[in-house]
C-alpha cells in the first residue's frame, strides 16, 4: 500500500501539501485541485497516473483515509468528528471507504473503541462466580449457547439478506398515462434522465437504458425478469405532462419477492423537473441503503438548463439518439441544436451533438464530421469541464483523430462521473487491445467491465463484453477461464464470429493442432465469406503450417476485399504475404508488399515495434539486424499470448533459429510472458475469475 503523506516525488509533495490545505472541504475535488496547481484536469490526471497507478479522485481520498488513520491512532477524536475534520459529510460514507482501504473499520483503529472494567467490578465478579461456580456455569453455558444460536442465525439472515439484495436495480421503461401519445418522448426522456443520476452513484449497479427497453411491452413477472436480468430491484414509473405540470408515480420493487417496497406521487411543475429528477434518485438510493457520496449529490442536483422550451428540444434529440437503428442520428442534431439556439450555454446540449456526429462517422472509412465533433466538444468542455457528458464528447473525439493516449486519459475521467458504464471500459479495453498493446490493462479494463454490466444478460452487447474478458484471459495466458467466458459469449450472441474463431485459438492452445484449427476456420468462413477478419486469419494459418500455395489463396482475397472497400486493415500481414509470394517465385510482388511492410513498421508505435522489425529484416536476409530487433523486444512486457504461442512456429522468424542468441532471446522472451502471467494471478483469484 502506497505511503500517501509521504512521497519521494517533489510534485506528489506538492499535491499532497495543496489537498492537506483543504482537508476538511469536503468539495475540495478534482477541478479544484487542478486550479490550485494551475493544471489541466488532463494533465493532472495524467501526471497523477503515471507516478501512482491511481485516478487524481482515488488519490485525494486516499490522502484523506491516511490523514484520518493518523487521527484515529492519536485517539482524540471520535471516528465522526474524524470523518468531518479529512472531508467526508457521510460517517457511513468514510466508513466503507476506510474499510476498502485498509481493511478495518475506523473502529479498529480508534483509542476511543475500547473500554476496560474497573478492578472493582471484576472483584465483585470474582466473588460471586465463587459462590455460585456450579450454577453460573451452566446458566453461563445455557445463556452462551442461546446467544451464538441466535446470533448466528440473525448474521446468517442478514448475510443472507445482504447478498440477496446486493444495490442492482433495473429502471423499466416508464408509461405515458397521457392520451397524447406524443408525450412519450417526455416520459422516455424523464426516465433517462432518472436513470443517467442512478448511473453517477458508485454504490449502485443500474442495467443499461437499451437492456431495459427491451422489456417495454413485456409480461413477464418481477421475479421472472430478476432471474433473467440478474437484478434485485426494480423501479416503475408512469405519468403524464399536462400543460406545465407534471404527474408522475414512482414504485420501487424487491424484485425477487415482488413486494412493493416504496410508492410516491409526485405533481410538480415542469420547471421543477430537474429537482424531480434528483428526488427520485436520492429518495431509491435511501431504501435500498446505497451510499450517495457528497460530490456525486452534487452531480445529481446539478441543473442542465434554466431554459425548459431548450431541455424540451434536448429530450427530443436524446430519444432520437437512442434509435437503436441509427436512423435518429441526423434528426436528433437537429433537436439538439435547436436546443442550443434557446439556450446557446446549454453545456450538454453540445455534448450530444459532438457525441450524434461521432457515432454518424463511426463505421466510414473517409470521416466526414471531424471538425463538428471537434468544435462541439470543445465548446461543451470550455462551457462546463466539470461535466461527464462534456469529457465523453471529448473521448470520442480523441478517438476520432486516433489519439489514443489521450482518449485514455479522457475515459478515465469520464469513469469519475460514471463509475458504472459498462461500454466506457469496453472502450478502454478495445484500445488496450488493438491499439495500445497492454494485455494487463486489457485484462483489467474487461474485468471491470463485466464487474459493471452484471445486468445486459441478454444482449448482443452483453455478449461482447463477455468476449472481452474471454480475449484478455486468453492474451494473458489464462485458456481455461477464457474458454469458459467465450461459451457464454457465444451462448449471449450465437452468430458472434469473433466468439468463434477465438474460441478456436482456445482450443488450438490445449491440443496444438493447426490443421484442425485450419478446418474449424475454413468452416467459420463458409458461414460468410466476406468476412475479412476471418479471411486474413486462415491466410495466417496456412502461411504458419508452410502451406504457402494455399495461403495466398486466402491472402490474395484480403488483397481484394482490402482494395475494394479500401481498407487500411492488416499491414501487419504484408510481410507474411511478401514471404509467401517469394516462396512461390513471384519476388517483384513480395518486393511492393515489403515495401508496404516497411512503411507500417515505421509508423508503428506499439509495444510490438522490435519484433515488428525483426520479422522484416529476418525475412530479409539481414539475421543480423533481426537478432538485434529480437533482443530488443525482450525488453517489452504485457504482450499477448498469441505471440508465444506461434513464435517458435513463424516461418520468417525461424530464419534466426542458427544464430547462438536465437534460443536465449526466445526463452528470455517466454520467461517475461510468465512472470506477467503469475502477477496477473493475484488479480483474477481476488475477482474470483480463477482458484488456486
Amino acid at each position: 500500500m502506497q505511503d500517501y503523506l509521504n512521497h519521494k516525488s517533489p510534485f506528489l509533495q506538492k499535491v499532497v501539501s495543496v489537498i492537506q490545505s483543504n482537508l476538511s472541504d469536503e468539495h475540495f475535488g478534482v477541478t479544484e485541485l487542478s486550479v490550485a496547481l494551475n493544471m489541466s484536469r488532463s494533465n493532472l490526471l495524467r501526471k497523477i497516473k503515471q507516478e501512482t497507478g491511481e485516478s487524481v479522485s482515488v488519490f485525494i481520498r486516499n490522502v484523506r483515509l491516511q490523514n484520518a488513520l493518523l487521527l484515529l491512532k492519536n485517539g482524540e477524536l471520535t471516528v465522526s468528528e474524524i470523518s468531518y475534520r479529512v472531508g467526508f459529510s457521510s460517517t457511513s460514507y468514510f466508513t466503507k471507504c476506510f474499510r476498502e482501504l485498509y481493511g478495518k473499520t475506523p473502529g479498529d483503529f480508534s483509542k476511543n473503541s475500547v473500554e476496560e472494567e474497573s478492578p472493582e467490578i471484576i472483584e465483585e465478579e470474582a466473588q460471586k462466580a465463587h459462590t455460585s461456580k456450579k450454577y453460573l456455569l451452566i446458566g453461563v453455558a445455557v445463556f452462551v449457547l442461546a446467544i451464538v444460536t441466535g446470533l448466528y442465525f440473525f448474521l446468517y439472515r442478514i448475510e443472507k439478506k445482504e447478498n440477496k439484495l446486493s444495490k442492482t436495480i433495473a429502471v423499466l421503461p416508464f408509461k405515458n398515462d397521457s392520451a397524447d401519445s406524443t408525450n412519450v418522448y417526455f416520459m422516455n426522456g424523464l426516465m433517462e434522465a432518472i436513470l443517467d443520476n442512478f448511473q453517477k452513484i458508485e454504490d449502485m449497479k443500474v442495467t443499461s437504458r437499451t437492456t431495459s427497453e427491451k422489456y417495454r411491452n413485456n409480461s413477464k413477472s418481477i421475479p421472472e425478469l430478476a432471474e433473467e436480468l440478474n437484478v434485485n430491484y426494480f423501479v416503475e414509473g408512469s405519468g403524464q405532462k399536462i400543460g406545465d405540470e407534471i404527474v408522475l408515480t414512482i414504485q420501487l420493487i424487491e424484485a425477487p419477492t415482488d413486494k412493493h417496497l416504496w410508492s410516491k406521487r409526485y405533481k410538480r411543475k415542469l420547471k421543477d423537473v430537474f429537482t424531480l429528477q434528483a428526488d427520485v434518485a436520492k429518495s431509491i438510493a435511501a431504501e435500498v441503503n446505497a451510499i450517495i457520496t457528497p460530490k456525486e449529490q452534487e452531480r445529481i442536483e446539478k441543473i442542465p438548463t434554466n431554459n425548459l422550451v431548450a431541455y424540451d428540444y434536448y429530450l427530443k434529440g436524446i430519444v432520437l439518439l437512442n434509435d437503436e437503428t441509427g436512423k435518429g442520428l441526423e434528426e436528433g442534431i437537429v433537436q439538439f441544436k435547436k436546443a442550443i439556439q434557446e439556450d446557446s450555454k446549454f453545456a450538454n446540449a453540445y455534448a450530444y451533438v459532438a457525441i450524434s456526429y461521432y457515432y454518424l462517422d463511426l463505421f466510414r472509412q473517409e470521416k466526414q464530421y471531424t471538425e463538428e465533433v471537434k468544435n462541439y466538444a470543445d465548446k461543451a468542455i470550455h462551457l462546463d469541464a466539470d461535466l461527464g457528458e462534456s469529457l465523453i464528447a471529448k473521448a470520442l473525439y480523441l478517438m476520432q483523430i486516433e489519439d489514443y493516449e489521450q482518449a485514455v486519459i479522457a475515459l478515465e475521467e469520464v469513469l469519475d462521473f460514471y463509475p458504472n458504464l459498462a461500454w466506457i471500459h469496453n472502450f478502454l479495453s478495445d484500445i488496450y487491445a488493438y491499439m495500445l498493446p497492454n494485455t494487463e490493462k486489457y485484462l483489467i479494463h474487461a474485468l471491470q467491465g463485466i464487474q459493471v454490466a452484471v445486468s445486459d444478460k441478454d444482449s448482443v452487447s452483453k455478449s461482447i463484453t463477455f468476449l472481452h474478458l474471454s480475449n484478455a484471459l486468453a492474451q494473458t495466458g489464462f485458456m481455461e477461464e477464457a474458454e469458459k467466458y467465450v461459451m457464454q459469449s457465444k451462448a449471449y450472441n450465437p452468430q458472434n464470429h469473433y466468439a468463434k474463431y477465438l474460441h478456436e485459438y482456445i482450443k488450438f492452445s490445449k491440443h496444438r493442432d493447426l490443421k484442425q484449427t485450419k478446418t474449424a476456420m475454413i468452416e467459420i468462413y463458409k458461414e460468410d465469406t466476406t468476412r475479412i477478419d476471418v479471411i486474413q486469419e486462415i491466410g495466417k494459418i496456412c502461411y504458419t503450417l508452410k502451406d504457402y500455395q494455399e495461403a495466398w489463396v486466402y491472402y490474395d482475397k484480403l488483397i481484394s476485399l482490402r482494395t475494394a472497400l479500401q481498407l487500411d486493415l492488416y499491414h501487419n500481414e504484408d510481410v507474411n504475404i511478401a514471404f509467401v509470394l517469394e516462396q512461390l517465385g513471384r519476388k517483384k510482388e513480395a518486393e511492393a508488399f515489403y515495401e508496404s511492410y516497411l512503411a507500417f513498421a515505421n509508423k508503428d508505435q506499439s509495444i510490438y515495434h522490435d519484433l515488428i522489425f525483426a520479422s522484416y529484416f529476418a525475412a530479409k536476409g539481414d539475421i543480423e539486424k533481426g537478432m538485434e530487433y529480437m533482443k530488443a523486444f525482450t525488453k517489452q512486457r504485457h504482450y499477448q499470448y498469441w505471440f508465444v504461442l506461434f513464435l517458435e512456429r513463424d516461418p520468417i522468424l525461424s530464419k534466426m533459429r542458427n544464430h547462438p542468441d536465437y534460443q536465449p532471446t526466445i526463452q528470455k522472451i517466454l520467461a517475461n510472458f510468465w512472470e506477467d502471467h503469475e502477477d496477473l494471478k493475484a488479480v483474477l483469484v481476488e475477482r474470483e475469475i480463477i482458484e488456486l
